[in-house]
Parts: C-alpha cells; sequence; structure tokens
C-alpha cells in the first residue's frame, strides 16, 4: 500500500514546499490523479488550487464527477482525498457507494493521500475528527485503509487565546481529554498528528514524517518524534530516526 496521510497546517512556505514535494515524490508514476473534495462545498476553487500547487492541469488532476464516480476509481492512478468536514464527506462517499471501491483499489496498490478530513476517512471510523455534525451520516465507518484512527490538529496540553491584545487561558477540555473518551467505549489506538505532520503507511508500517501522539486504549501515551516508525498498534518497531 501506498498511502500519505496529513493533518493539515500548510501554512508557511515552508511547509508548502514540503506538502508539494511530498505529494509529488507520493504520486510518482501517476498520469491521472482523482482529486474528491467532497468535504467541503466549493469543489472547483478547491481543484483550482490543488492545480496551481501541483503544476497539473484537468487532465492530470481530474475532478471527482458524481454521476459516475465508481468509474473514475478505476480510469486513475492515484486518489487525492481533500480536508473540510468528516461527517460531510463520509456522507458524501456512502451517499456514492464508492467506499469498497476506494479501500480495494488502495489495498491493491494505488497511491492515496489525505489531508485532515481525508486523513479521518482512511481510518476504520470518523470518530477522532475535531469537526461539528453539520450533517448526520448513515454510518460512521470509513476506508479503513489503515488499522489505526487519526486525530488531526492536534495540539498538546491547554490552549490559550487573544483578545483584545491580552492573553487568557481558554480552560476546555484538551484534545488528550477528548481522546480518553473515545477509548472510554473503543480499543483502536489513536494518532494525535500535530499540524505540519504526515505519516507514510505501507499496509504493515507508518513512519511519521513531523511530531505526534500515541494514544492507547490501556497504558499511557507515547510522545512521537520524527522519523519514528511503528506497527499497526501504533507500537514503536524501531527508534526515531
Amino acid at each position: 500500500m501506498r498511502v500519505l496521510l496529513g493533518s493539515g497546517g500548510i501554512g508557511t512556505k515552508e511547509r508548502t514546499a514540503r506538502f508539494k514535494g511530498l505529494l509529488t515524490e507520493h504520486f510518482e508514476g501517476c498520469s491521472r490523479i482523482l482529486f474528491i473534495p467532497l468535504a467541503s462545498a466549493n469543489h472547483q476553487d478547491r481543484v483550482i488550487k490543488m492545480r496551481d500547487l501541483l503544476g497539473m492541469d484537468e487532465s492530470n488532476l481530474v475532478l471527482i464527477d458524481q454521476s459516475h464516480a465508481e468509474d473514475q476509481i478505476q480510469d486513475v492512478d492515484g486518489i487525492y482525498m481533500g480536508g473540510g468536514n468528516s461527517f460531510l464527506l463520509i456522507q458524501e462517499l456512502h451517499r456514492l457507494g464508492i467506499v469498497k471501491a476506494i479501500r480495494e483499489s488502495v489495498k491493491n496498490g494505488m497511491p492515496y493521500v489525505g489531508v485532515s478530513a481525508g486523513s479521518n476517512v482512511a481510518c476504520p471510523t470518523m470518530m477522532t475528527t475535531n469537526d461539528m455534525p453539520i450533517v448526520l451520516p448513515e454510518t460512521f465507518d470509513s476506508l479503513g485503509i489503515v488499522p489505526f484512527q487519526i486525530n488531526p490538529h492536534y495540539y498538546p496540553g491547554k490552549i490559550t487565546f487573544t483578545h483584545q491584545g491580552d492573553q487568557h487561558p481558554h480552560y476546555g477540555e484538551s484534545r488528550a481529554q477528548r481522546i480518553s473518551e473515545y477509548h472510554m467505549l473503543h480499543d483502536t489506538p489513536v494518532l494525535g498528528m500535530w499540524e505540519g505532520s504526515y505519516v507514510h503507511w505501507d499496509g504493515e508500517q507508518g513512519k511519521l514524517i513531523g511530531t505526534g501522539v500515541a494514544f492507547y486504549p490501556d497504558k499511557e501515551s507515547l510522545d512521537l518524534r520524527d522519523g519514528a516508525v511503528f506497527d499497526k498498534g501504533l507500537n514503536l518497531r524501531q527508534s526515531s530516526a
């Protein structure tokens, strides 16, 4: 499998350059990539921005056509699943009936890239999203092309915010507390990914680019450094590079 998942947070020139480099490398040899921006409403704007970023045109980065989406999946070399709202995205994927087709194509070797919501739906479920439930999908079951859950946009500890020039503590729940609530009911480990971080997954092991935290249902969480290699249960396989 050739899977690349990102948290988001591509807000600087350096991060944009790294993002472009990772995409170019990941999609090497792919002449037609299917772009799926169903997590948002502005599909045309999203595909134009991605074509500009990657230096591609409509023949290389193909916008999903909802009238024959399943046929398109069989006619491309790679899939890019865009970000936005995970509830909306999983609803649309099930509505179009393409979850199985994407899963089987990726498991058979088709390169897949997902960012933010596109990372959430690569997991067994989308239950560890941060998004508001703006729609009610028929199921939270997702693509299941990685065996662990992802919490994108993860940050450690509590946050502060600036109001009228002053710093204030937020006093709200941390992401770690939210993930612990998930583990009260579910056993799947969760990877909290800092902004600007990525994971390569080959079907057997993953490699982290950036910073993350592995959360388990039955033991303490583990901080993961850049280069960390882990197995299906988010257990380290070797020392971080």
